[in-house]
């Protein structure tokens, strides 16, 4: 593999972060508010639950399709896949955006918008990881912190904005991360073919083989799965959640941004940690920790008390976002790297927020806010037990 063929790490990690800082600038400028606004549309908490869930289901079919397009067909950019599902997510947008649809075509939007935006993420990963694998000093943890920074940076912005001008206001915003994502996109260099090992190329396998064969990043799978479930709901459902406590727009905007602001210091302690104690340990350390959340949740009734556990964040979501990436890529076979992200984002953000999103709407509107944090926090238990598991297979794997 000739390293004069590639980039500059310079260059691949200035386009990187900024790839980073938008998308999640974009993230909260939509996801955090989309309870908010749907909502503000006279649909209810139960509504608002299926239009999230129908996105993550979305993602479900997506991913994999796509990851495995990718896999076959390595001729085409990732940056050129990614910035095609940008621009018609985009369009998609302007359609929400300018019409007031009822619930069948709000739920196809949401529909397009998971399969064509949200679950687009783990091109960005892939695209990372083809530098990474190729020797180039890519700092993948950093810039998933710098992106959760911005996350936080723009969820209390857009909670002002939203005070200010109306929770419709966040549409707009997001409009124009999305054209700020695309200008970062076309400086990130795609990746050159003629960097790839001649001659060593396998056909993929099909993400059956792949979880068949890969029992310890299967069961990784199944603990992010109900990790997730335990704490996706408190974000799509957090405005309910500080309402419930005595706060409004502005508040909510507030804990957005101290939730997403502590990723930052996680994930620069990440690299320390995976360095010291393997991805297996760190991976159980975020799973507890998520399981950990809506419990605290539970027991704190006070506002301020809410917003001061926000950064219990840091050590759960905020370690297994990096965490994740590095453990599919790992356990994942090279000509199966890209399906592999794909495969990890279905099981956490996909199947996670459908079951979770679902489930949540629903008990909110029938017994409140607490009975949905007693749901999150018996998922994140079921999490600490596969995650468990998959450590001792794992072991057992490199023993054999």
């Amino acid at each position: 593999m000739s390293a004069a063929r590639l980039p500059s790490s310079l260059r691949v990690n200035a386009a990187y972060f900024m790839l980073q800082i938008w998308f999640w600038g974009m993230m909260a400028a939509f996801t955090g508010y989309q309870t908010a606004i749907i909502l503000n549309r006279g649909f209810s908490s139960g509504q608002a639950g299926v239009f999230i869930a129908l996105g993550c289901l979305a993602g479900i079919f997506s991913q994999p399709l796509l990851g495995a397009w990718a896999d076959r067909h390595p001729d085409v950019p990732l940056k050129h896949l990614f910035g095609g599902c940008m621009l018609v997510a985009l369009a998609v947008h302007g359609v929400f955006y300018f019409t007031r649809p009822g619930f069948f075509c709000t739920a196809l939007i949401f529909l397009a918008l998971g399969a064509l935006e949200t679950n687009s993420y783990p091109l960005i990963d892939s695209m990372c990881m083809q530098f990474l694998n190729a020797g180039v000093n890519v700092r993948y943890s950093l810039g998933r912190g710098l992106g959760a920074f911005a996350f936080a940076v723009v969820s209390i912005l857009v909670g002002r904005q939203a005070q200010r001008f109306g929770v419709e206001s966040a549409l707009t915003t997001h409009a124009a991360l999305v054209l700020l994502i695309l200008l970062a996109l076309a400086a990130f260099p795609a990746f050159p073919r003629s960097a790839e090992p001649e001659g060593t190329r396998t056909e993929p396998h099909s993400p059956l083989y792949i979880l068949k064969h890969n029992p310890a990043f299967t069961a990784m799978l199944g603990a992010g799965f109900f990790g997730l479930v335990a704490v996706m709901p408190i974000v799509n459902f957090l405005v309910n959640l500080v309402e419930d406590r005595g706060g409004d727009s502005g508040d909510l905007g507030l804990a957005l941004f101290l939730m997403a602001a502590s990723e930052l210091p996680g994930a620069i302690l990440f690299q320390w940690l995976w360095k010291r104690f393997g991805i297996e340990k760190v991976m159980l350390a975020s799973v507890i920790f998520m399981a950990a959340k809506p419990l605290l949740f539970f027991l704190c009734g006070d506002l301020r008390l809410l917003l001061l556990l926000q950064p219990v964040q840091m050590l759960g979501y905020g370690l297994f976002n990096p965490g994740n990436v590095y453990f599919a890529n790992e356990n994942v076979l090279p000509e199966d790297r890209v399906q592999g992200q794909s495969l990890k984002m279905v099981a956490t953000n996909g199947l996670s927020g459908v079951l979770g999103n679902l489930i949540a709407g629903v008990m909110i509107d029938g017994a409140g806010v607490n009975a949905m944090l007693l749901f999150c926090f018996f998922s994140g238990l079921v999490g600490i037990c596969l995650a468990v598991l998959s450590l001792r297979l794992r072991k057992r794997q490199k023993l054999a």
